[in-house]
C-alpha cells in the first residue's frame, strides 16, 4: 500500500474521529495570498527577496497540494530544477552545498506518485549524510576534551548544513522523509540511519521533557524546551514505541499550546498535535484568528506552515509516518 494511499485513508479516519472538523473561513484567503507570493521562477522566497527558499517552496508546495491552481505544480518543478546533482537540495538558489532542506523536499515530493528518480537520489543523500559526531575524532573530543555539552556523541543524527554537528529539527525533518520514502521498501541501510537518528533525538531530550535546538544539558546546566523543535521531534516519532519520555514531551507540548502566540510556534503544535490524535480545533480556531487574512505574516514559509496546520483533517498531512 503506498503512501498516498496510506495517508488519505488516514485523513479520513480522522474525519470519522472527529466529525465536527470543519474548513476555517480564511483558509481559501490565505491559499490565494501565498500563491500570488509565488516567485516568477515558480518557487518562494523567505520574504521580499528574488531569492528561492528551499524551505518555503517545499512548505508551500505541501500546503496548496489540494488547491486548484498550478501554483503547487511550479513550485515542484522549481524544486526539481535545484536539486544538486548528488541528490541533495542547498538552503537557497545559488547556495554550494546541500543542506537540511533536502528533507523537507523530498517530503514534499513523497506525496506525489511521479519523480521516482528525484526522491530515490535525495533518499540516498540523505542516507549519507551525518553530523560530524560520525567522525571518530570528533566523537573522541566529545568523549575527553569538549565536556561543556552533555550527550551521547555515538548517537548522531543530521546537521543543518554538511559538514557541522547534529541538530534536533534536521534529524527529525530526516527522519520522516526516509520513513516515508521505505514506507513500503525498507532496507537494512535505511532502518539503521533510522534507528540511530531515534536514538540521537531520545539522548538529547530536555530533562523534563521535550526538545531544543541541540543538547539538553549546556555547561551542566539543564536547558528549557522549545515549541518548534518539540513539536517538530514528536513528528519524527509518531510511530515509534510510546515511551515515557515520548509522552512527557506530549503533555508539556499541549499545555505550552494553549498559551503560545508565535504563528509558526502554534501551526507546529498543531500539525503534531493532530498525528497523536489529541483535539487540535480549539488551536486552530486560534491560529485562524491571529491569522486573519495574512496580510501580517511576511514569512513565506510561516504562511505556508499555519495554511498546513489549518487544513489538518481535510488533507493528506505531509508528515504522517505509517509504517
Amino acid at each position: 500500500m503506498g503512501l498516498h494511499f496510506t495517508n488519505a485513508l488516514l485523513g479520513l479516519n480522522y474525519m470519522r474521529i472527529c466529525p465536527h472538523i470543519r474548513g476555517m473561513p480564511n483558509v481559501p484567503l490565505l491559499a490565494r495570498s501565498l500563491e500570488e507570493r509565488r516567485l516568477p521562477l515558480g518557487g518562494w522566497s523567505f520574504l521580499n527577496s528574488s531569492q528561492t527558499s528551499v524551505e518555503a517552496t517545499s512548505l508551500a508546495a505541501m500546503a496548496l497540494s489540494s488547491e486548484p491552481s498550478d501554483a503547487r505544480g511550479s513550485g515542484i518543478e522549481q524544486l526539481l530544477r535545484l536539486q544538486r546533482r548528488d541528490g541533495g537540495w542547498p538552503a537557497f538558489l545559488g547556495d554550494s552545498e546541500g543542506s537540511w532542506t533536502t528533507a523537507l523536499a523530498l517530503c514534499a515530493l513523497n506525496e506525489m506518485t511521479d519523480f521516482a528518480a528525484a526522491r530515490e537520489k535525495a533518499f540516498h543523500w540523505l542516507i549519507a549524510e551525518r553530523g560530524r559526531e560520525a567522525n571518530w575524532f570528533w566523537r573522541w573530543k566529545f568523549k575527553t576534551a569538549d565536556r561543556t555539552v552533555s550527550f551521547d556523541p555515538d548517537k548522531y543524527g543530521w546537521p543543518w548544513i554538511s559538514g557541522s554537528v547534529s541538530w534536533v529539527i534536521p534529524t527529525a525533518f530526516s527522519i520522516i522523509a526516509i520513513k516515508q520514502f521505505t514506507v513500503c521498501n525498507r532496507s537494512e541501510a535505511s532502518e539503521k540511519r533510522i534507528h540511530l537518528g531515534v536514538d540521537m533525538l531520545l539522548d538529547r531530550a530536555c530533562i523534563d521533557g521535550g526538545w531544543n535546538s541541540g543538547n539538553s544539558v549546556v555547561y551542566g546546566v539543564p536547558l528549557r524546551a522549545h515549541v518548534e523543535a518539540t513539536a517538530i521531534a514528536l513528528l519524527a516519532l509518531q510511530d515509534e514505541p510510546r515511551s515515557e519520555l515520548t509522552q512527557r514531551s506530549l503533555v508539556w507540548l499541549k499545555k505550552e499550546a494553549d498559551s503560545v502566540d508565535s504563528v509558526s510556534s502554534l501551526a507546529w503544535c498543531i500539525l503534531s498535535l493532530f498525528v497523536y490524535q489529541e483535539s487540535v480545533e480549539a488551536l486552530k480556531n486560534r491560529l485562524a484568528k491571529i491569522m486573519g487574512d495574512g496580510c501580517e505574516v511576511r514569512n513565506n514559509a510561516t504562511l505556508a506552515t499555519a495554511l498546513l496546520a489549518l487544513k489538518c483533517g481535510e488533507m493528506i498531512h505531509p508528515f504522517v509516518v505509517l509504517r
